[in-house]
């Protein structure tokens, strides 16, 4: 029997808001840290809607913000799919992002929305105000970090947010807990007119949170913004049973049916759960990292991913509770490093939350004035598959496989990946990765 230390998945993840306003300040020399010690203020979650629903013990509200942001990722990954020009022509290239990232970015921004505009923000994310008020939300997030980022979770995960705020703007108390406190985040004073020290301090701070995976998040600043989020996820992850890099080769992967390519692909035999779904036309491989988390690797039969992503849904997830089982699994997977970048303004539009965005918006819990709206929004991912690792590690797990003919799961053509926090069922990352080799 043979296993290897697969070096772990790395994802990042960089979701980036900018918000200008109607009504400019008239600038200030110096880029400074505003000192925001929040711990003797108000909370900042005392603003529910009317009909404040019952949790009891069933589910907590982490369990309730897991579930409703798996339905969202599924909402966000059709219209992504389906917007091929924001990537390519044909929609081939590769589509990854993190859920989490997203829905918690914009939930912190909902602590500083008010009418409208956070109705549209909390149903945009599937939030319905029967099942969950807004303070059990925000409280939600919360738990959900706090266990990501803590390691509760098995996962080397770092997560958080950052507001870099035009040196004339005072940010309101309340929003400053929410961010510090609740949401894990930092703010910085800026001068946005001194585009050069701006670009400078963003990109420095982005890269040391990513552990120098994203070295240059953004180019340019307009002069006139006033406030840039920027919202990361950092995340690496050891398979439970681990690949051997010895036997990693070069093997045919079917990009389209016109073009082929020779892409590295691990190979390991063990025992994992897998089944076949007719109904949506695929076939899925279930493998499991250290701690509390697991990747599907959802093979759709060809020319069924269209097909299979319209397909996708919390109900098709429980359904392959009932159809996957375990059983000896030759298992062939491509090496991939792929990147992914989204203009999230449009599939926010087709979400449903578009105030933000325009005149209408009020954020007037930010900093007092309704006056903002957000400029613009770009989520940047890198996923991350190779083998670097330890001998030592790579031959501490070992199945024992029953002498029966093993099931070939080979993904030799384009995939969909996600990874799913076990105990909240919270999706924290989807791919669609229609070319392994990518750059």
């Amino acid at each position: 029997m043979y296993w290897r230390k697969m070096k772990p998945i790395i994802l990042l993840f960089i979701f980036v808001i900018g918000v200008l306003a109607n009504n400019a300040f008239p600038p200030n020399a110096g880029n400074q840290y505003y000192d925001n010690n929040c711990d003797d203020l108000p909370h900042a979650l005392d603003r529910n809607h009317p009909n404040q629903p019952n949790l009891g013990r069933s589910q907590t509200p982490n369990e309730i913000v897991g579930r409703t942001n798996s339905n969202f990722a599924f909402k966000f990954l059709k219209i992504a799919a389906s917007n091929g020009d924001q990537r390519d022509n044909s929609g081939k290239k590769n589509l990854v992002f993190s859920p989490m990232c997203i829905s918690s970015a914009f939930a912190m921004l909902a602590l500083g929305a008010r009418s409208e505009t956070l109705d549209q923000i909390l149903t945009g994310l599937n939030f319905k105000p029967t099942e969950i008020a807004e303070q059990n939300i925000h409280e939600g997030f919360h738990d959900l970090i706090y266990m990501l980022n803590n390691g509760s979770s098995g996962l080397h995960i770092e997560m958080g947010s950052c507001l870099f705020v035009q040196n004339k703007l005072h940010p309101q108390p309340n929003f400053l807990y929410g961010l510090r406190n609740i949401y894990r985040g930092d703010i910085y004073m800026e001068n946005f007119r001194n585009a050069a020290e701006t670009i400078q301090h963003v990109n420095s701070y982005v890269e040391k949170k990513t552990h120098g995976k994203i070295s240059k998040l953004v180019d340019r600043v307009d002069p006139v913004t006033e406030i840039l989020m920027v919202s990361f996820f950092y995340m690496k992850g050891n398979w439970k049973k681990p690949f051997n890099p010895k036997y990693t080769e070069l093997r045919e992967f079917y990009v389209d049916p016109y073009t082929v390519m020779k892409v590295p692909t691990m190979f390991q035999m063990g025992m994992f759960e897998n089944g076949r779904d007719d109904q949506r036309a695929c076939t899925i491989l279930k493998m499991p990292y250290e701690g509390h988390a697991d990747a599907y690797i959802i093979l759709p039969d060809k020319g069924q991913m269209d097909r299979v992503v319209r397909s996708l849904s919390n109900e098709a997830v429980q359904a392959w509770k009932r159809i996957l089982h375990k059983s000896s699994v030759d298992v062939y997977m491509p090496k991939s490093k792929v990147y992914g970048e989204l203009n999230l303004k449009d599939i926010m539009y087709s979400i449903g939350i578009v105030d933000v965005f325009t005149e209408k918006a009020d954020l007037s819990g930010i900093t007092g004035q309704p006056q903002h709206r957000v400029n613009g929004a770009i989520h940047k991912a890198v996923m991350v598959i190779d083998e670097r690792g330890t001998e030592a590690s790579a031959a501490s797990a070992m199945d024992l496989v029953p002498m029966s003919m093993p099931i070939r799961f080979e993904v030799n053509r384009p995939f969909l990946a996600m990874i799913v926090e076990r105990k909240t069922a919270c999706i924290i990352f989807m791919g669609k990765i229609s070319n392994p080799a990518e750059n």
